[in-house]
């Protein structure tokens, strides 16, 4: 078989010189925030501010619809952020609701994106670009090239029932299609490994003759046509079923056109729902049952307990929302494997018990504060028996659409547009020499695509330096860095210091100072600890950025060390039972330096035995997590901890049976860090098993407003009792000019044997007269020893005082 990598590379490398579709900034008053693609184009923009009770109602009307995007559309008024907005079906007016007074003489309304305000971006916060990271020698390629061709030919065929096929209980009863890409192993024995594509959220349909797109209407309107964001994966996909693999790309052009409008949560459980479909549609017709395309398609050939699902943008988030349906399912598919390609994550929902790989574009314009890397950390502890491996990637150079042929100016057959709208970014801009081409891009997505799911589905061993943290790289992706962190399986780990809260154990020692920190722009109050990234904006930080529906919630916490000497120290005893350590591949943490560090950071890892022996490394000479990341004004440079790894094998003079501490102390004059993660690993990619745990849901109430102060009563409730506490998150949003609760953040702890537990929402009443009930969302988020099951609830808040 023709290799499609190297085919399809070399047309985009033909067609990635035509021009990319720019979209200019409004020129009136209101304009569209950089650096994500700037907003509508052509003529002016206009806003409306109306007194409300309580507030004002600031509206921005758009001559163009709004551009199509995975992030959610703000709104900032002089620079201020106002919040989320309520997009209009149409997509040409931006609605929020605010208390503030000022907005009433405002000067400018402007849309942002991932919190970016125009005039308030904060420019390499006044220092220097940072130089590129110090070169430790690019390692060998893999033995295993991923995007390799197989041994079997690859037939192209389609399924379609249509634009109407499904109603979508997550955009209130609306219709999407059923509509499938599929890849067929020709000659391929016996029940197939199946992988199922998911896109993101792109327009939905496209005018061929005005060369315009619409998102606002499905089916499309007359005249113009879907566009094939499903077409878009042939790369990883022709991989895949050259190796056996029957590879599926479902469309969701229905979802995108009404998930802003009409969903709870974005089209995250929509977006589920449709991959649900496909996946009975096939196992229907893998026994001969249903449609007879499909029947014809698939009959005797899908293995339904080896799955694998990989979605893009929304789709990333879609994929995971898929994976906790399905094991809530009394008979769920055997879904082996996900891959949230630059995803958005909302609502923080976790994803233990299943191999994952977040991949991560450093050049993303859209989801330009990769929040998606909330999936990797969030889940890391969220089960203390966690039988799967995680890893997050990121990929330097890479934007938000390349790895989708569709959304690739040049050689998509629709209006397609770099992301990256800072055209004259020295890092991430088109003419940059660290950035990609599209070509190059598309490469890098193949393989690491078609690599991750042949790791985990085939066992394919050679694969897992791509994904362990251990700088293994494929000739296929060519020149690309790609960044990997990863968590082994519970079992093949001993964590020595997670650096998740504050220890009794850990010593701080010269001098030195350390604090375990939490999230961002001090948000999480309720979390006890200070806030990290305090100079960076929420796009610079993906582990900390606050989420859309749980901005409250703390993310991530890391031990922030800081010294100013050599004798600086943390250190870290082993307990008596775990001092064998032989066992293990390596020493791993994460680390990456503090926002604010200037000149050389690095530390020394000194590994002790019990006779007092030690081992000493520099983190400059394993690796260069400590070097600072490139770009110069927001959403550039990114903090993000990256691996130190240390391998057992290079010890000299200890005994790794009888490790006794570990050391961490400065090895430059100053410096301050962030750590997380310290742990003793023989990385493997374990295996899946989600329906271990319980799933939690959050249920709805009516209260009564009342005339002061008071509480709500809502509660959270499992499927099935749990053997050990569960907790959750729960985040209650206040919204509208004046919300009688307040936005905030809560633990609510379920006990172990208990099926459920109660919490309060503070509810502030008043006696003025309300003309209607009032509508908050209450979700729950990053649960510990359960997943999510319904995470999105209602308060309603009803008026009691007499008309």
């Amino acid at each position: 078989m023709r290799s499609p990598v190297r085919a399809l590379t070399k047309a985009l490398a033909a067609a990635v010189t035509a021009a990319t579709l720019s979209i200019p900034l409004l020129t009136g008053p209101a304009h569209a925030a950089p650096p994500a693609p700037a907003g509508p184009s052509g003529g002016d923009g206009t806003w409306t501010v109306e007194p409300v009770s309580g507030g004002h109602r600031v509206t921005l009307h758009l001559n163009n619809p709004l551009p199509v995007r995975d992030a959610v559309p703000e709104l900032a008024a002089d620079g201020r952020l106002l919040g989320p907005a309520e997009e209009s079906p149409d997509g040409m007016t931006l609605t929020v609701v605010t208390p503030d007074p000022a907005v009433a003489t405002a000067s400018s309304v402007d849309v942002a994106w991932n919190g970016e305000v125009p005039e308030t971006t904060v420019a390499g916060i006044g220092k220097a670009a940072p130089q590129p990271p110090k070169s430790h020698g690019k390692k060998a390629p893999t033995p295993v090239d991923p995007a390799a061709p197989g041994p079997y030919a690859v037939r192209h065929d389609e399924y379609d029932l249509g634009d109407t096929a499904i109603a979508l209980a997550g955009l209130g009863g609306r219709q999407a299609e059923i509509r499938a890409k599929v890849y067929l192993p020709e000659g391929a024995r016996g029940r197939r490994p199946l992988v199922v594509f998911l896109h993101g959220r792109h327009s939905a349909c496209y005018n061929p003759t005005a060369w315009t797109t619409s998102n606002s209407q499905w089916p499309c309107p007359a005249g113009q046509r879907p566009i094939a964001s499903y077409q878009g994966y042939d790369g990883p996909a022709d991989v895949l079923a050259s190796h056996g693999y029957v590879v599926v790309s479902v469309s969701a052009n229905g979802v995108n056109a009404a998930d802003n409008p009409y969903s709870e949560d974005r089209g995250a459980l929509a977006r589920g729902e449709v991959v649900m479909r496909h996946l009975d549609l096939l196992a229907d017709a893998g026994k001969g049952v249903g449609d007879a395309k499909l029947v014809s398609l698939f009959r005797g050939r899908l293995d339904m307990a080896d799955v694998g699902l990989m979605g893009h943008s929304r789709g990333g988030e879609g994929v995971v929302k898929a994976a906790l349906m399905n094991a809530g399912r009394a008979r769920p598919y055997g879904i082996r494997a996900v891959l949230p390609l630059a995803p958005t994550d909302f609502a923080r929902a976790t994803l233990p018990g299943t191999p994952m790989a977040v991949i991560l574009p450093y050049c993303d314009g859209d989801v330009s504060n990769q929040q998606g890397q909330h999936f990797y950390d969030d889940s890391r502890y969220a089960d203390a028996g966690d039988p799967a491996f995680r890893s997050s990637l990121m990929v330097m150079g890479a934007d938000h659409n390349f790895f989708n042929t569709e959304w690739t100016p040049g050689v998509a057959h629709a209006p397609a547009s770099d992301d990256w709208s800072k055209r004259d970014d020295p890092v991430c801009g088109g003419a940059a020499p660290s950035r990609l081409t599209a070509a190059e891009q598309y490469a890098v997505g193949t393989a690491y695509i078609a690599g991750f799911f042949r790791l985990v589905q085939n066992g394919e061993q050679g694969l897992l330096p791509l994904f362990d943290g251990s700088g293994g790289t494929a000739a296929s992706a060519g020149r690309a860095v790609v960044h990997a962190v990863a968590q082994a399986p519970a079992g093949k780990r001993l964590d020595v210091a997670p650096f998740t809260s504050p220890s009794t154990s850990a010593r701080i020692s010269g001098s030195a100072a350390a604090v375990v920190c939490a999230g961002m722009l001090d948000r999480s109050p309720q979390s006890g600890l200070p806030s990290c990234a305090s100079t960076l904006t929420t796009s610079q930080a993906p582990s900390w950025t606050p989420a859309t529906y749980a901005n409250n919630v703390a993310s991530t916490p890391v031990l922030r060390f800081s010294w100013n000497d050599p004798t600086g120290t943390v250190t870290v005893p082993l307990d008596t039972p775990d001092q064998n350590v032989s066992r293990y591949d390596a020493l791993t943490f994460r680390a990456a330096r503090d926002e604010t560090a200037t000149g050389d950071v690095d530390l020394a890892v000194e590994i002790v035995d019990k006779r007092g022996a030690s081992h000493t490394v520099k983190v400059s000479e394993v690796g260069d997590a400590l070097t600072a990341f490139p770009g110069t004004a927001s959403p550039l440079p990114k903090t993000w901890l990256r691996t130190v790894r240390v391998p057992l094998s290079s010890l000299t003079g200890v005994k790794p049976q009888q490790i006794s501490e570990i050391r961490i102390s400065g090895a430059s004059r100053k410096g301050t860090v962030y750590l997380s993660d310290l742990a003793f690993t023989t990385m493997a990619a374990g295996v899946a098993r989600t329906d271990r745990l319980p799933q939690v849901s959050v249920e709805g109430a009516t209260v009564d407003e009342g005339d002061g102060p008071g509480t709500a009563t809502m509660t959270v409730r499992l499927s099935e009792k749990s053997d050990t506490p569960v907790t959750v998150n729960v985040q209650s949003i206040a919204t509208g000019a004046a919300p009688v609760i307040t936005s905030a953040a809560q633990e609510v702890v379920i006990a172990a044997g208990a099926l459920e537990a109660s919490f309060r929402v503070p509810v502030d009443g008043d006696t003025a007269v309300a003309s209607a009930p009032q509508s908050y969302q209450v979700v729950a988020s990053a649960p510990v020893n359960a997943t999510i099951g319904d995470g999105f609830a209602r308060l309603v808040v009803t008026d009691d005082d007499a008309t």
